[in-house]
């Protein structure tokens, strides 16, 4: 028999791939289908933020943070206000705090929901990626309603919102609700347990609980290791700790915790616990003016502040330093996606090529966030 010898391969995966979730370049060293090393290049979607950040003023950052995750601007805007609004010494009435959270885990369900219809795209599956953009929709619908837009919103300001929540839209929020939570059921007829998603995405990609903290990673792709934190839970901030609701983590469904099954799920489970804070930030809402303590002028006393909070992709965090003047001296950017993309090396090795699409997909990535 003749000793046959294979050389290594390097392939390039993107950065105009569907399946890399933007303009990601994965170059991968594969041995025939083997996959031996995947090596994430970045930089294909620069944002600019923090250079813009350095170059307007306070209020004027906030179309900026919008542009980074800008599948879930809402959050982006969130963890911005409440740090500058912590430098300034502000509290917000309990209506903003209560509309902040409403449309931000609005906006985190409208986030989970491209996430498992775009990974059931990627699997080959495409009816799930249909029922889960119907639902969105009905989410861009409302945010359209209480702020003129669909995707980029611009809605928090420091020391308040944009827009106060027109008649009825309350009630529209629950409606939702009523209707969304049985859809969840749909999805899982759909693709959670369906037999070919199950062989593609369990026991591939396995993420330790380790290696994902040694990494850094954060929201569901640490959750699904097993690992039991989140900061609307660990790290309160807003009025999160005024509401009932439980940490989604991973289950193993074939035995092995932290795989690509185990990330698909918790974000799944998450949306089931994003209604119920939902519905009890939207009884019983207060009145009061969204706008009072937002300033004329916004001017941040001299001083410095790591304001971090819980995003779809996990913990974004704002380093703001203010040196007393009306434009921010430095705003550095903790990018969960950036952190939760660098263990992709880590968990692609000895694994098929085709897996490689599943693991990407799995990690939830927006590369304008990842450049940023």
């Amino acid at each position: 028999m003749p000793d046959l010898r294979t050389e290594v391969m390097e392939v390039n995966m993107g950065p105009q791939h569907p399946s890399t979730h933007g303009v990601l370049r994965v170059v991968l060293k594969t041995d025939g289908e083997i996959v031996l090393d995947a090596i994430p290049y970045i930089g294909y979607l620069h944002r600019c933020f923090e250079k813009h950040a350095e170059n307007v003023t306070w209020q004027q950052v906030i179309p900026f943070t919008d542009r980074m995750d800008y599948l879930a601007s809402m959050n982006n805007n969130f963890g911005y206000v409440v740090g500058v609004e912590k430098l300034m010494g502000i509290e917000v009435n309990e209506r903003v705090e209560r509309l902040r959270v409403i449309t931000a885990e609005l906006n985190r369900i409208a986030s989970h929901l491209i996430a498992l219809g775009t990974y059931g795209l990627d699997i080959g599956a495409f009816t799930p990626f249909l029922y889960a953009f119907r639902e969105r929709e009905m989410i861009l619908d409302l945010f359209e309603e209480i702020c003129g837009a669909r995707l980029l919103y611009n809605f928090m300001w420091v020391g308040g919102v944009s827009h106060d929540a027109p008649d009825g839209w309350i009630q529209k929020v629950l409606d939702f609700c009523d209707y969304f939570s049985p859809k969840i059921k749909e999805y899982n007829d759909l693709l959670s347990f369906n037999k070919i998603f199950i062989e593609r995405t369990a026991n591939v990609g396995v993420l330790p609980a380790d290696v994902a903290i040694s990494y850094g990673c954060s929201g569901p792709t640490l959750r699904a290791s097993g690992v039991d934190f989140d900061l609307r839970k660990n790290d309160p901030y807003s009025i999160y700790d005024k509401f009932d609701f439980n940490t989604v983590i991973g289950e193993g469904l074939k035995g092995t915790v932290g795989d690509c099954w185990d990330r698909y799920w918790v974000r799944i489970i998450e949306m089931e616990e994003s209604v119920k804070i939902i519905r009890q930030a939207a009884s019983d809402m207060p009145d009061g003016n969204v706008k009072e303590k937002i300033p004329k002028i916004v001017k941040v006393p001299a001083g410095e502040i790591y304001q971090r909070t819980e995003t779809p992709r996990g913990e974004l965090g704002y380093y703001i330093v203010s040196s007393g003047d009306k434009i921010p001296e430095r705003i550095k950017v903790r990018s969960p996606a950036f952190c939760n993309l660098s263990v992709l090396p880590a968990i692609s090795r000895g694994i098929m090529v085709a897996d490689i699409v599943a693991i990407i997909g799995s990690l939830d990535i927006v590369l304008g966030e990842i450049d940023r």
